[in-house]
Order: C-alpha cells, then structure tokens, then sequence
C-alpha cells in the first residue's frame, strides 16, 4: 500500500530499508507445533549472550526448523518458557524462526540451565571463555565482561564480520576456516590475516594448497575497499552498513574521524549521543588503535573522498527549533540544519548557537533570552537556508 503521490513521498523520505510512504502486508505466517528440548547460550561478536531454543525438528513454512532465537532473557520471562514446554513455532516473515507461544507446560527435567524451580536461568560466566556475564543497566541484553580478543566466540564472530560481504568481502573466508583458525591460535584479530602464511595453511583439514593459495588471493584482493566498508568491518557496536556509509562521507579519510569527538560525530547525519559516543569510546581505546594502525600497515587502503565537514557551514553547531514554523515542517526544518552541519537539540543550554521560534514559542524561547543566545524567526531563518542553498 502505497502514498499516491509523488511529494508526499519525498517528504516522508524513508529509513534505511524501507520507504516511510509504503507498507506490505503478508498472509499469516505457518504455525507448527513441537517441544523444547533445551537452550543454549551463543555469544556474539559484541559478546551479546543469545539465548537459543532447541527443538524437535518440525516442518514448517517450507522448512525444517530445529532451532529459534530466544533473543534475551526477557522474552524468555514474556513467554513463560521452560525446558520440555510444547510450543508453537513460525518463520517470521517467512523466513527467521520464531516461538509464538507456549501451548503446553512441562515439569522440571534437571538441566543446568535451569534453576530450581525449574526455569531458564541466565548462565553467570560466558560458555565460551567463562568470563563474567554482566548486563549493562537499561540493557535487555547480556554480555560476556571479556575483551573480544579473549573470548574465542567474539573473535570468530568478529573475523566472520570482518570477511563479510559487506565489509572487506573476502571469498573463501567461511565459519569453518575460521573456526580452525581461532582454535589453532593462527589468528586472533583480523590483522593476523595478512600474516597468514601459505604452507601453514595448506596443512589444515580440508585446506590444501590450490585453496591456501585462493585464500591469500583473497586477502590481497579486499586490501583494496572503500572507507565505509572498511569501517563497517570494524565492528563498532551501533554502526552498521548505512552509519558507515554516514561517517566515511562526512569524514572523508580515516585519521579525522579517529580524531572527532563525540559533539563533532554528532553533527554526522542520523548519528545521535549513543552511537556519537559507540564510535568515539572504540577509537579512543589503545588496542583498538593499534587493531587500526595494523590493517593500514598490511596495506589495507581506500580512496581519500572530499569530506563533507569542510563544505558545512553550521558544523559544530547546536541549534533550536521551537514554536510553530508556518512554512516548513519542523522535521524538515531539522533535516535542512543537519545537512548544514548542525546538531539539533530538544533544549537550550548555555552552548546553544542558536534559536529559531516560531509563533507559541514558550519556555524554549525564555530560557533563550535568559541565557542571552541568539534567536531567529522563520523568516530570517528561510532566507539563511536559501543563502546556503539549502532551500
């Protein structure tokens, strides 16, 4: 279902996956019914601890489902979920599979994930290194405390992200080779990769020399990549494929965006205070520093883009809307001062540039005058667009 019509569509714009002016509607996904037969715990390469359901196989939507994502300990609770509770199973969206309900409680059955009274219990250390698990608070998500480089799953899960086809895509670069490669201590950061020597790879299982010498290939090949791939392979929590792209166009090279502080990513389009201070918190730290100058030393390389900074005039700025705007929507309006380099604020503070108050402005536009910032009204502010071109 669609917005018919062409501005209405440009205006509403769209997220990184979908348009907001559209949506699709699907026919109820298939429902099986089967029994949990225990849970694991995976952990990711953020060190995210997963929760994940093993069932007794059933086919469902066109496929075999033996397995379905817990997500966190809190969908466990909203479910009700216990070991041995039969459950009704679909593919969300056709595709990822997901327990709906709970249709049948079971006893308690002894298995150490449970507690005493027989409920899925969050493990205390992480089942791959046996650090501490903790949850950050406001967090539904569990973590393993240990540094990636010391926790075996993170580094495999890493490596993979690294060598994803969104990111270096390296060819030939799969879960099994980096299992092998992890176990055997050959590799423990993505840097280790260009170290890799030809005969010591042939030497493991289901390698040989045609598919060592593929893999080295492989390597050399993705030196050559782009800066947002290149920074989306690092695995910066909270930066994907599209903030990626964001950083790499704003900053243009490598060493201003190591250098920006947490107020200069903000002004980074679509960039807010939490992924602003992911990214400035994952450069400042030393080993991930170091992680950096190695990749760039074995030759890992871009072409330098003309940073969008340079050409923003409002940059490092902090700016307010408040009141009613007549002739532009204040979401536009914020859209149009972040284009420019701003950040846009919800509140006025003593570091605030500017104001811009529209009729009914209130408080915002007090605490302005009080603080003796600068304020504007739509007018004057249209035609500070149109100077910039931005109108």
């Amino acid at each position: 279902v669609k917005i018919n019509s062409l501005d209405q569509q440009t205006r509403l714009g769209a997220v990184t996956r979908r348009p907001r002016w559209a949506v699709a509607y699907k026919y109820p996904a298939e429902e099986a019914a089967t029994q949990v037969l225990g849970v694991e715990f995976q952990v990711g390469r953020t060190g995210a601890i997963t929760p994940v359901a093993k069932l007794e196989p059933v086919f469902v939507g066109g496929v075999t489902v033996s397995n379905a994502s817990l997500h966190n300990m809190d969908e466990v609770r909203r479910l009700g979920l216990r070991v041995g509770d039969r459950v009704l199973v679909r593919r969300a969206g056709d595709v990822i599979p997901q327990i709906v309900s709970v249709t049948k409680e079971a006893g308690d059955d002894g298995t150490s994930v449970l507690d005493a009274q027989g409920n899925i219990k969050l493990p205390s250390q992480c089942p791959a290194c046996g650090s501490p698990v903790v949850r950050p608070e406001g967090e539904a998500v569990a973590r393993c405390s240990a540094a990636a480089t010391q926790c075996p799953a993170q580094r495999k899960e890493g490596l993979q992200h690294y060598a994803s086809r969104l990111a270096l895509d390296i060819e030939g670069l799969g879960y099994k080779l980096v299992d092998q490669l992890v176990e055997t201590g050959m590799v423990k950061t993505p840097a280790d990769l260009y170290r890799l020597d030809a005969k010591a790879l042939a030497a493991l299982p289901r390698m040989g020399e045609k598919s060592a010498e593929n893999l080295l290939q492989a390597l050399d090949a993705g030196k050559s990549t782009t800066l947002a791939r290149f920074i989306y392979a690092l695995g910066i929590r909270e930066v994907g494929e599209a903030t990626a792209h964001n950083l790499a166009a704003h900053f243009g090279d490598l060493a201003p965006l190591c250098r920006a502080s947490v107020e200069e990513l903000e002004v980074v389009p679509d960039i807010g205070p939490i992924v602003a201070a992911k990214v400035a918190a994952y450069f400042d730290n030393k080993g991930n520093q170091a992680l950096v100058a190695e990749l760039v030393a074995a030759g890992v390389h871009w072409p330098v883009l003309e940073p969008r900074v340079a050409a923003m005039p409002f940059a490092g700025q902090t700016w307010v809307l408040t009141g009613t705007l007549q002739e532009l929507p204040r979401a536009e309006a914020k859209q149009k001062l972040i284009g420019l380099g701003a950040r846009v604020a919800g509140s006025v503070s003593k570091n605030t540039a500017q104001v811009v108050a529209g009729p009914g402005a209130g408080s915002k536009l007090a605490r302005a005058e009080e603080l003796g910032v600068a304020v504007m009204d739509e007018t004057a502010f249209l035609d500070l667009l149109r100077t910039h071109n931005a109108l």
